[in-house]
């Protein structure tokens, strides 16, 4: 990958915690970013789109940031609404890679699926179905709850 290197996504960023989410065309990947950014403002909380369709990423500092395009910036593609305007921020910092899939991941993911390395940068990683995604990224970012390796028993 290089720098500002441009892939099929949707970036929004939760408090100060980018979340990228990737998925196949259809699969839900605007729909997501719209509903966290919905449910997460309307509970009081932070959340903002960064990029949807295109997302630009490039490593700094250590880190993996998500851009948007500047043709796609502040846009969002919504089926059966087309193309809107929202608010967004530049770029923001990874802290959660999202993967849509279509089949039912393991119940208890192994602990090589809950770490993903993109260009270098070891990032935690969900993969979820769309219907599941925005209970279990809100539970994966919570402060207050603590994951439990699945190699250990609960």
């Amino acid at each position: 990958m290089s720098p500002g290197s441009s892939i099929h996504a949707s970036c929004v960023m939760i408090g100060q915690i980018g979340v990228l989410i990737r998925g196949p065309a259809g699969a839900g990947k605007s729909t997501l970013a719209w509903t966290l950014i919905e449910t997460e403002t309307n509970a009081g909380r932070p959340a903002v789109l960064v990029a949807d369709d295109r997302v630009l990423l490039a490593v700094e500092e250590g880190g993996l940031v998500a851009r948007a395009p500047e043709r796609l910036a502040g846009m969002i593609e919504l089926r059966g609404l087309g193309l809107l305007s929202v608010a967004f921020v530049p770029q923001a910092r990874l802290g959660l890679v999202v993967d849509l899939v279509e089949d039912l991941p393991h119940r208890l993911p192994l602990p090589q699926e809950q770490v993903i390395d993109i260009e270098g940068v070891s990032l935690p990683h969900l993969a979820v179905q769309r219907a599941l995604a925005a209970i279990l990224i809100r539970a994966r970012l919570n402060p207050t709850v603590t994951i439990v390796p699945s190699d250990k028993p609960a």
